[in-house]
C-alpha cells in the first residue's frame, strides 16, 4: 500500500511516499529558516505563500524519488491540526483536491499523533503500552500511549513551549533563530554547572511543565550583569539553561512512566534531536526502561510521519470527510 503524505503545518513544506506504514521511498522537506531568521519567528503570512509557492514542486519531487506515478497511490494523508491556520490549509485542500481527483481515500492526520510514528517507522521492537514526550516550537505534551493506541494527556505546557523557550532564550542572548540548534552548540563551550537556574513545581503532584519561569530568570541575570558591565559568559547560560530544561523534562517523563508502569518510552518532535538532552535522559533513566528517540530527520516536521500514521486507518477501511477543516488548536 502506497500512501502519499503532505505536511504543511508550520515552515516546512513536506511531502513523502511510505509504503505499507514501513519502508519511506521518499521524504522530501522544504524548510523555511532562512525567510523567517530575520523576524525571530513564523510569520504566519509568509509561511502560507511559502507553502502554497512550494507545495506542488514538492509533491511532485516526493513521486520522483520514489520512482511511481499519482495513479500508483492508494491513500493521500495530510495533517489538519495543530498548527497555522494559513498553512495547514495549504497541505490539507491540495489533500483533499489530489484524493477526490483520483478517487482516493482521504486521511486527516493529528500533527502530534504523526511525531509518534516517526518512532514506529523506525523501531519495530516498539511495544504498547508506553509514554510518550512530544516537545517541539508549539508544545510539550506528556501522554500515554494504551495497547489500543488510546492517547491520555497527562502533562502540558501551563506557558511556553519547551521549543519556544529554547527559541526565547537564544534572542535574549542574541544568537539567532531557531533557539534550539544555537543554544546546543553555543552550550558544549559552557559550564552547565556554573548558574543556578529555577526547577519548576507544582502542588498536588501535576505532571504538567513550566518554562516561562527559567526563560524569565535568563533574561533577570542577564539584566543584572550588563547593570553591573560585568562580562556575559553567554557559554555558560547556555549551558546552565539546557541542563536545568533536560531536569525538567526528565523529572515529570520519568515519574509518569512509573505510575504507569511501562517499559518503553518514545519522544517526538524537533526539540528531541537535541543530542546533549538524548545523553542526558539516557543516563538518568531507570534501568528498566528503553527510551526510542526518532532519527534525526524524522524529528522536525516532515510527511513521512504523516503517511506513517494514515497506514493503519486506511487498513481498517477508515476515512476522513473531504470537509474536514484545519483546526489550529487540535488536540489529541
Amino acid at each position: 500500500m502506497l500512501i502519499l503524505g503532505i505536511e504543511t503545518s508550520c515552515d516546512e513544506t513536506a511531502a513523502a511516499v511510505v509504503e505499507n506504514g514501513k519502508k519511506i521511498l521518499s521524504n522530501v522537506v522544504a524548510s523555511q529558516v532562512d525567510l523567517h531568521r530575520k523576524f525571530w519567528g513564523i510569520v504566519p503570512e509568509i509561511a502560507s505563500r511559502k507553502h502554497l509557492e512550494l507545495i506542488i514542486p514538492i509533491i511532485k519531487e516526493s513521486l520522483g524519488e520514489a520512482r511511481i506515478k499519482l495513479k500508483d497511490l492508494d491513500a493521500v494523508a495530510a495533517t489538519y491540526g495543530p498548527g497555522l491556520l494559513g498553512s495547514l490549509l495549504v497541505g490539507l485542500i491540495v489533500a483533499k483536491g489530489l484524493a477526490y481527483a483520483l478517487e482516493l481515500p482521504f486521511i486527516g492526520i493529528n500533527h502530534l499523533e504523526a511525531h509518534f510514528y516517526a518512532n514506529f517507522l523506525s523501531y519495530p521492537e516498539i511495544v504498547l503500552p508506553l509514554v510518550g514526550l512530544i516537545i517541539s516550537g508549539g508544545h510539550t505534551e506528556l501522554i500515554y500511549l494504551s495497547k489500543e493506541r488510546e492517547y491520555e494527556i497527562l502533562g502540558t505546557t501551563r506557558d511556553d513551549a519547551v521549543g519556544e523557550a529554547f527559541d526565547k532564550v537564544a534572542r535574549i542572548l542574541d544568537l539567532g533563530y531557531p533557539g534550539g540548534p544555537v543554544i546546543e552548540k553555543m552550550a558544549e563551550k559552557g559550564n552547565p554547572q556554573s548558574i543556578k537556574l529555577p526547577l519548576t513545581h507544582f502542588k498536588n503532584n501535576s505532571l504538567d511543565f513550566s518554562f516561562s519561569g527559567i526563560k524569565t530568570a535568563v533574561l533577570y541575570y542577564v539584566k543584572d550583569l550588563e547593570r553591573k558591565k560585568a562580562p556575559v559568559s553567554t557559554a555558560d547560560i547556555a549551558a546552565s539553561f539546557q541542563l536545568k530544561i533536560a531536569q525538567m523534562l526528565s523529572k515529570n517523563l520519568f515519574k509518569v512512566a512509573c505510575l504507569k508502569k511501562v517499559k518503553q518510552i518514545i519522544l517526538g518532535g524537533g526539540v528531541s534531536a537535541n543530542l546533549f538532552l538524548r545523553s542526558f535522559l539516557e543516563k538518568e533513566k531507570p534501568d528498566h526502561i528503553k527510551i526510542f528517540f526518532p532519527p534525526l530527520e524524522l524529528c522536525t516536521d516532515n510527511a513521512a510521519m504523516v503517511a506513517a500514521c494514515a497506514y493503519p486507518k486506511v487498513k481498517q477501511g477508515k476515512s476522513s470527510p473531504l470537509s474536514l477543516d484545519a483546526q489550529p488548536n487540535l488536540g489529541f
